[in-house]
């Protein structure tokens, strides 16, 4: 508070500490004190950022606000000349990212506080949209209860409100690959992408299909009718004509298949596996409609 301007800058290679040095102790000229927001994503500044830090800290304006803001730091960071200097000059603050076992009940807490009841498939739905993401989950919140007030929701309604400001609907697109229909899935996925649907929750959409698939699959290997089946495991009455016919398309052990692939894409999605994610889906959708891109031979 009194701060009249907000200057902000993020260090990253070849990031020049001179310039930012100038200008952090330079007056500005629209405000009589300044808030300065330095982000050090990787906790290392190097040895032209530890001079240029430990100078400031040596000359420290009292018009103006540095906020260092930084990725988790190690025992050499915490011992360095650069962050004993700052934390002799001013407050260190640790905050702790959330993990994800204790991201669902922080959530659950948010949403009951502006008086929303999420099913936990609902909350495990945002737990996979918004992990490690605070402010994305506080708005997506937001946004429930913009939609609906105070209500009980459930995971449908949370993936649509989130399919609605997208302009178009993930079910579509399962629909689509229960019924075999290899050109409009792909079409669906193209325009789902066009209108920024992450495909976090594309994936999460087919791949809550495929499992279904794969336990009513080893059901019936199992000798389990099939009408028991879709009862046992929730299945809409509306909805067992399309999963009927896709298990005539392919047998139990593709069925788990698809799955492992699916979770492959996952891990394309989330960095942790060379690919594109649009690319990924596109070949795990086709080949659950019945037409693979690519076919070992």
């Amino acid at each position: 508070r009194g701060y009249g301007e907000r200057m902000v800058y993020d260090v990253a290679t070849g990031f020049d500490w001179s310039s930012w040095l100038g200008a952090s102790q330079t007056q500005s000229l629209f405000a009589d004190r300044q808030l300065i927001e330095l982000r050090l994503p990787s906790g290392k500044p190097g040895d032209a950022g530890v001079k240029a830090l430990l100078t400031y800290m040596e000359r420290l304006n009292p018009a103006n606000l540095l906020l260092i803001i930084t990725g988790k730091l190690d025992s050499a960071a915490h011992n360095g000349r650069w962050f004993k200097a700052v934390e002799a000059a001013g407050v260190v603050i640790t905050v702790w990212p959330l993990t994800l076992q204790q991201l669902p009940p922080w959530l659950n807490r948010r949403a009951q506080a502006q008086g929303l009841q999420l099913s936990p498939a609902a909350i495990g739905l945002l737990v996979e949209r918004v992990e490690g993401n605070p402010l994305a989950a506080a708005q997506e919140l937001d946004k429930l209860y913009l939609l609906h007030g105070a209500s009980t929701l459930d995971e449908e309604q949370v993936a649509a409100a989130v399919v609605d400001s997208a302009r178009f609907d993930v079910y579509g697109l399962v629909d689509c690959l229960l019924e075999g229909n290899q050109n409009r899935a792909a079409r669906i996925l193209v325009r789902l992408a066009e209108e920024g649907v992450e495909p976090i929750l594309i994936l999460w959409a087919v791949t809550r299909e495929l499992r279904l698939l794969v336990n009513l699959a080893d059901a019936q290997q199992r000798g389990e009718r099939l009408e028991q089946a879709c009862g046992r495991l929730g299945v809409w009455d509306k909805r067992k004509p399309l999963v009927t016919k896709a298990l005539k398309r392919h047998p139990l052990t593709t069925w788990r298949d698809l799955l492992l692939q699916a979770g492959q894409v996952d891990r394309v999605i989330k960095g942790n596996m060379l690919g594109s994610s649009g690319d990924a889906l596109l070949r795990l959708t086709l080949a659950i409609a019945g037409r693979p891109l690519f076919v070992n031979v």
